[in-house]
């Protein structure tokens, strides 16, 4: 045991740098069998080559609290810059927004924004049904669960079982922040749509919290995101659940928002991905706003992720005829 410790502790992000070393007693635990306690002694020595470390003596680098703050403003308004004019806005950084981000930022040309209103990106997607751990992924979207490298249990013949929703969802999060033309903008809501000559071109923001007290404050004006296309992807409806569609509802770009259907979960993932699509010029919407839009029928897992990320790519580049480096 002390062996597998020391080993674990010399191969952390500490490991090439040297610490101070300490000297320990050897340690024991008091183990209860159901009679008497007994105790069990456990060493904890480690050889002089490798002493454990010293966390007493352990100092961060000194840095001024202005560097800090000078270092996060510069970057941020930085990438607000940058993207003020961009490709594509991603509304919502659920399980559909963030496929989407996945797949259309493979294109390092590509500028990809993601506005999310929430502090914590993920959507739904943190957990499966009723709060359980568990993600039940219908085949062959787990083909995009194997391009990620997101390990699951082969249970049956016709889906895959990934152990906690957040496996996939840090995952495919992980894999999309790190790309340089992608910006994640969270705890930012979008407000409204900018729309010229009857089409979508970008998207109206502010901070979410902002939005929320806009009634209990004095005007407090957004900001703007100009984009080729808009992607939205809020979910369904909610606080800030299917605003993108309720928007177009408002302005008279569309009929109506009838809502979701009752569950049918073999009829809603196959109707997410066939829904999909440019809704109106300019704005294309996914994910269970579909639903919301169309009256589909509401879901319980998430097995549609790895079939529509292809799809939304496809309808951006081919159908809607927007050339991403024009």
């Amino acid at each position: 045991m002390a062996t597998t410790a020391a080993s674990s502790l010399l191969k952390s992000s500490f490991a090439g740098s040297r610490l101070p070393s300490a000297t320990r007693a050897p340690s024991s635990v008091v183990v209860s069998t159901g009679g008497a306690p007994r105790t069990a002694a456990i060493s904890a020595s480690i050889s002089s080559s490798n002493p454990p470390y010293d966390l007493t003596s352990f100092k961060f680098s000194p840095i001024k609290e202005s560097i800090v703050s000078r270092e996060m403003t510069r970057r941020y308004m930085t990438d607000m810059i940058t993207h003020a004019d961009t490709d594509v806005v991603i509304v919502g950084a659920g399980s559909a927004g963030l496929s989407c981000a996945y797949e259309l930022s493979k294109d390092p040309t590509v500028r990809v924004a993601i506005v999310e209103q929430s502090v914590s990106p993920g959507g739904g997607a943190w957990l499966g049904g009723q709060l359980f751990s568990a993600m039940v992924v219908r085949k062959p979207a787990h083909l995009f669960l194997d391009e990620l490298g997101v390990a699951y249990d082969e249970a049956a013949d016709d889906y895959v079982v990934v152990k906690h929703a957040a496996l996939f969802t840090s995952t495919v999060m992980s894999a999309v922040l790190a790309r340089p033309n992608v910006k994640l903008f969270n705890a930012v809501a979008v407000e409204d749509l900018i729309v010229k000559g009857g089409r979508v071109g970008g998207v109206v923001t502010n901070w979410a919290l902002v939005s929320m007290n806009h009634d209990t404050q004095s005007c407090m004006d957004p900001n703007v995101m100009e984009a080729k296309v808009v992607v939205s992807s809020c979910g369904h409806d909610g606080p800030f659940g299917a605003t993108g569609v309720k928007r177009l509802q408002d302005i008279g770009m569309i009929a109506a928002v009838p809502g979701m259907k009752a569950l049918d979960m073999n009829a809603a993932e196959d109707a997410i991905v066939r829904l999909t699509r440019e809704v109106v010029p300019g704005m294309i919407v996914t994910g269970m706003e579909v639903a919301e839009i169309d009256g589909a029928p509401r879901m319980v897992s998430d097995g549609y992720s790895g079939l529509f990320y292809i799809y939304i790519a496809l309808l951006i580049t081919e159908e809607t005829g927007i050339d991403m480096h024009a």
